[in-house]
């Protein structure tokens, strides 16, 4: 099964991008698509794959932090190539 995850990494703290530029570099070698812009990151692939990656990923990004939130959006199907049609 494919799937779409939009991730939002907010570090509840001063010292942030590091942490942000980490967690989104550590995404980009997993080999899974990964597309970026300024508000979000999304992750588009296999659900097993996917979800084992994130699992690890996000478990060591709070590891980096004191405090922060994770908004995350998952669609059951790959949407890495969606383009508005208006």
């Amino acid at each position: 099964m494919k799937i779409s995850v939009e991730l939002t990494l907010t570090p509840l703290q001063d010292q942030y991008e590091d942490a942000i530029i980490h967690f989104i570099k550590k995404l980009r070698a997993s080999g899974l698509t990964v597309l970026e812009n300024p508000l979000s990151t999304q992750v588009y692939g296999d659900y097993d794959k996917v979800m084992a990656l994130l699992t690890t990923e996000i478990k060591e990004a709070f590891e980096l932090v004191e405090r922060g939130l994770l908004y995350m959006k998952i669609v059951k199907s790959d949407r890495s190539d969606y383009e508005p049609h208006f």
